[in-house]
């Protein structure tokens, strides 16, 4: 298969990711040392700004910030950066399978032949103005009808098709977010969205092989990629995250934001439990810091405001997955990840409201010299990307499941590849 070329090579050695989240922008500098796991030399985390469900909303702001994320792991690596592979936030892209074949007239199929068939500048016409292809990434060929073809090379047929798994996103949004790095000096190597990153930080070969849904939960979204046959056949992500929850907390118990979030860390949880009504939580009010006058609420009542907002994310996800026809392929099998996964009780809610057997949750893949601090379910998205940059320049040792994102040909029968193996 090919393998996706970045735009621009990784200098010295040197791959940087960078995730822009809602509540945390985070960065990491690694480079790849023979066949060792990645190293990483640099590490920055700044809270966020100018961002809202993983969108840019305020420039300066989210500037700002990106340049404390970005300068503090250049600090810590002793190295400046000028590129980054950069994740893809909030719901501004869109996933669909397509169809199609050409003919190759009964000779040999060779490296040409795929080139001319995941050819992306006849799609590029058929695209909506305001949508830009990220990701094309062939999850299966047939010859002359015949599907399941994993590498159609050295194979002889009359008809050559392919199944697609096209992920376009919005131009203005690709747009504030290349802005907002060039403001910071920054180039983007490569763009990739949430839920790919986070599956190839966060699941193993088995997994994306057998089929399995990941659900990324972020601040201020959650982002869902379901795996099948070893490919992403699908991605989404719904603008609800721990921010929400903070929220709901925030304004049914009246508080200040930062002691909701607090709450939420220290006695959080979105199932009951018989002591709930036993103990009792001292809340701070808002407008009475100063008198340090605070409310006594009982801790059912914390996870009574908790529990119906962690219900109707999972009942979003699952609502979403029906709509596109892929609660079904999934399978039994769930990874959580994400910083709001790691509140008690989502593991058992995740496989209740979703019907699924298997929960567990994810930490991202070893990255040589990650403190522990910073090598929890709220890093998996930018572990991701250093795993993609090195994989897609095929610099990276020990791995078969590789990034395989190409340029597309002309848009055929959305959802034909389902019909045709479901």
């Amino acid at each position: 298969m090919h393998r996706h070329k970045p735009q621009t090579k990784p200098r010295n050695g040197l791959v940087a990711a960078l995730d822009i989240g809602t509540t945390k922008i985070s960065c990491l500098i690694a480079r790849q040392e023979g066949t060792r796991p990645p190293r990483v030399l640099g590490i920055g985390h700044h809270a966020s700004a100018g961002v809202r469900h993983g969108a840019i909303v305020d420039m300066d702001d989210a500037e700002a910030a990106v340049r404390a994320a970005v300068g503090a792991a250049e600090e810590m690596a002793g190295t400046n950066i000028h590129s980054v592979n950069v994740a893809l936030s909030g719901p501004v892209f869109k996933s669909r399978l397509v169809a199609y074949d050409i003919g190759i007239a009964g000779h040999e199929i060779g490296d040409q032949d795929l080139r001319k068939i995941l050819d992306a500048s006849r799609l590029a016409s058929e695209l909506p103005e305001d949508q830009e292809i990220v990701h094309s990434i062939p999850v299966g060929y047939s010859i002359d009808g015949n599907r399941g073809v994993r590498d159609p090379r050295g194979m002889f047929g009359d008809r050559l098709g392919v199944n697609l798994h096209v992920i376009t996103a919005s131009t203005n949004a690709l747009r504030n977010l290349d802005t907002c790095l060039h403001r910071c000096h920054l180039e983007v190597e490569n763009r990739v969205v949430g839920p790919y990153a986070s599956a190839l930080s966060a699941l193993v070969e088995d997994e994306m092989k057998l089929g399995v849904t990941l659900i990324d939960m972020g601040g201020g979204t959650t982002n869902i990629s379901v795996f099948f046959d070893g490919e992403l056949v699908h991605a989404d992500c719904i603008a609800v995250g721990g921010v929400n929850v903070t929220n709901d907390i925030a304004r049914g118990l009246s508080t200040p934001v930062q002691h909701a979030e607090r709450m939420k860390t220290l006695y959080g949880n979105c199932m009951p439990s018989p002591s709930d009504d036993l103990e009792v939580i001292k809340v701070p009010l808002i407008g009475e810091e100063q008198t340090g006058e605070t409310n006594p609420v009982a801790r059912s009542m914390l996870v009574g405001i908790i529990r119906p907002r962690i219900e109707e994310t999972f009942e979003l996800i699952r609502e979403r997955l029906n709509s596109a026809g892929f609660e079904k392929l999934s399978g039994p099998r769930i990874v959580l990840t994400g910083g709001a996964s790691l509140l008690p009780g989502v593991r058992e809610m995740a496989g209740s409201i979703l019907n699924k057997a298997q929960v567990r949750m994810a930490k991202p893949r070893y990255l040589e010299g990650m403190a522990e601090a910073s090598s929890g379910p709220q890093f998996a998205t930018c572990a991701g990307l250093i795993y993609y940059a090195l994989e897609s320049t095929g610099e990276l040792a020990g791995r078969t499941y590789r990034p395989k994102d190409q340029p597309a040909s002309r848009l055929g029968r959305i959802g034909q590849w389902l019909r045709e193996n479901f």
